[in-house]
Formats: structure tokens, C-alpha cells, sequence
């Protein structure tokens, strides 16, 4: 069974490190060692900041606006998992704390697009913002984190959960729109 593994799973770990090489040489700043699977995409790669200790896995996006920028605008802590086809869209900033579980196929974004009557969604500015998720929070499958949205340490959001506005830490959030709901703790 090692040798099984260790076939199967070499060339996946050879590649993520010649993957994340790549993006330090473009000008990611990285801490390590870090995994990221093939699959997903990165862009402007000068506009991250990854810790130390995360995984990304297949299909990951981290894809912030297509423009200059002198600062960062994707920044995540340590030790995170991002499970298949987490999309993180950044025009303003993204910031993520330590620790924290990503199910498949989330989508966070800080900008929505301006519009009207008679406007092209398309041709008008986007109305920048931020998302700040802290840490040992835990992102429950297809949720969706919208702009000027704040996740304090600890917060659990329900699969498919469409967050619209912040919550404090230790928060058990879920529907469309995300609401709070009430939990008992218990040690068992």
C-alpha cells in the first residue's frame, strides 16, 4: 500500500511545488510548505499573500481584479483547507485567518457591479469592498460570501448559505440570505 501512494500521489506533490515555485518566482508571497493542486487558477499573483500549511485542492481560484495594484488583495493565514472549486474574486480585499475549512465549490466575492436602468452591468465601475473571515471558521459547501461581509473567529456557515452581512465570532449561520441561528454548545 506505500508504494501504491506513493505512485498515485508523487506527481501531484512534485507538480504543486513546482506550481507554487512558479507563483513565488511571478511574486506571490508564501510562507511553506503549502499545497495547491492543478486545476484551479491564479492571477496577478503579486496581489497574494499565502501563509504557511494550506491546501488548496483541485479547481481553486484565487483570482484577484485584472489591474495594477500596488498592495495585496487575496491574504490568507495559516493552516487552511479549500476543498474543489473554491473561488475567492477580489477587487477590494480578501482576508482570511488561521485554520479554517473551505468546502467545495464556495464562492467569495468583495465587488458587486454597478447598474441601472438603461446601464450595461458590464460598462460601469464595481463597487468595491472587503471580506474578512477569521479563524477556526468553517464554510459548509456551495455557500456564497458577498461583499463587505465580516466572519468572526469561530463561525459555522450552512451548505449553500448566501452570506449578505457580517456576524460575530462562535456564529451557526445558514439560508439565502444567511441568518443567525440558535445553538447549544455542549463539551460532548
Amino acid at each position: 500500500m506505500k508504494i501504491e501512494s506513493l505512485l498515485l500521489n508523487a506527481p501531484r506533490g512534485l507538480m504543486s511545488r513546482i506550481r507554487l515555485f512558479a507563483y513565488r518566482w511571478l511574486g506571490m508571497k508564501q510562507g511553506s510548505p503549502n499545497r495547491m493542486e492543478g486545476g484551479g487558477r491564479c492571477r496577478r499573483v503579486s496581489q497574494i499573500e499565502i501563509g504557511k500549511l494550506n491546501a488548496f485542492t483541485q479547481g481553486c481560484w484565487l483570482w484577484p481584479e485584472n489591474t495594477d495594484h500596488d498592495g495585496i488583495r487575496i491574504k490568507i493565514g495559516n493552516g487552511n483547507y479549500f476543498n474543489r472549486n473554491v473561488m475567492l474574486d477580489a477587487c477590494g480585499l480578501i482576508e482570511i485567518g488561521d485554520d479554517n475549512m473551505f468546502g467545495p465549490d464556495i464562492y467569495m466575492t468583495d465587488s458587486n457591479h454597478s447598474f441601472g436602468l438603461g446601464l450595461s452591468p458590464g460598462n460601469e465601475p464595481m463597487q468595491k469592498g472587503c471580506i474578512k473571515i477569521g479563524s477556526r471558521c468553517w464554510i459548509g459547501a456551495k455557500a456564497v460570501i458577498l461583499k463587505d461581509v465580516e466572519l468572526g473567529d469561530g463561525c459555522v456557515v450552512a451548505a449553500g448559505a448566501v452570506v449578505t452581512k457580517s456576524f460575530p465570532p462562535g456564529s451557526v449561520i445558514a439560508g439565502v440570505p444567511a441568518r443567525l441561528l440558535p445553538t447549544r454548545h455542549t463539551s460532548d
